[in-house]
Parts: C-alpha cells; sequence; structure tokens
C-alpha cells in the first residue's frame, strides 16, 4: 500500500481487532499499526465501545476494557464537527449506528469498515456513491486494502 487511506471502523470491528484479535483481520491491524490507515471517530462511538466492552458475555476485566479503549483511542483522529448544511445520508434501521455513517461523512473518509447487515445493505445507496464505500473488513483486506 502506498497511500494512507482514512476509515471509520464500527464498534464490531473494533472488537474483532483489539479484543478477539481476529486472525482474519491481522493484515488490517498491521496496516493500522504501521500508519497505513488513519482511523476516524467521534465521542459517542467511543462511548458505545466502552459500554460494550463492559457487557458480562466478554468478561473484560476492567483494566483490560480501560486499556483497550485508549490504545484504540490513540489510533484514531476526533472526525470534524459536521458542516453547517451537511450533505444528507441515507437512514440507517438501527439508529445506534447512523453514527457511523455520519463520522465517515464528516471526517471525508474512504471507507466504513463493519460486519454489520444493516449497515452493508447502505453500501449500494445513491446517497454514498462516490463519497464512501461501506465494506466488510475481509473485504476490505481481499481488496487490497484499497
Amino acid at each position: 500500500m502506498t497511500t494512507t487511506q482514512n476509515l471509520v471502523l464500527d464498534t464490531n470491528t473494533v472488537m474483532a481487532l483489539w479484543h478477539f484479535d481476529d486472525p482474519a483481520l491481522r493484515a488490517l491491524a498491521q496496516a493500522i499499526e504501521a500508519g497505513e490507515l488513519v482511523l476516524y471517530s467521534r465521542d459517542d462511538a467511543l462511548e458505545e465501545l466502552r459500554r460494550v466492552l463492559g457487557y458480562g458475555q466478554f468478561r473484560i476485566a476492567i483494566g483490560d476494557q480501560q486499556g483497550l479503549l485508549e490504545r484504540y483511542r490513540a489510533r484514531t483522529h476526533p472526525a470534524p464537527p459536521p458542516a453547517a448544511e451537511p450533505s444528507p445520508l441515507p437512514a440507517c434501521r438501527d439508529r445506534d449506528d447512523q453514527k457511523f455513517l455520519e463520522i465517515a461523512r464528516d471526517a471525508g473518509v474512504s471507507h466504513l469498515l463493519t460486519r454489520d447487515k444493516l449497515l452493508l445493505k447502505l453500501s449500494r445507496h445513491h446517497l454514498l456513491r462516490n463519497r464512501f464505500r461501506i465494506l466488510t473488513p475481509e473485504r476490505f483486506i481481499a481488496d487490497g486494502l484499497r
């Protein structure tokens, strides 16, 4: 990869990378660590991650939750605030995921990486054409991280 790309990761992708250390996503993790991919987020997405890290099903110790959140936060840039008249976005059926579309729009990223079916369903929406792509992290890797 020769150029830096800007991305948004949804919470499930962050968990797959930083908590589950998904072997299928190692190339993505390496590109992030190498600084080839720049990640954008905002406070409400980081708060969602904090809450998810606390779910009992994951059995993550409090100190480990804080450490994972801080490692991720250190790798993200804050998304700029929306324009005075932001361009329209399609509505995600899961309102909690709308923020990831907004972050992608406001930060001007090339890709939103997710495994969420409702977000992926929006990938061909006309309001997103020529703005950013919504892909699974696996597809992004298969496409050569571009």
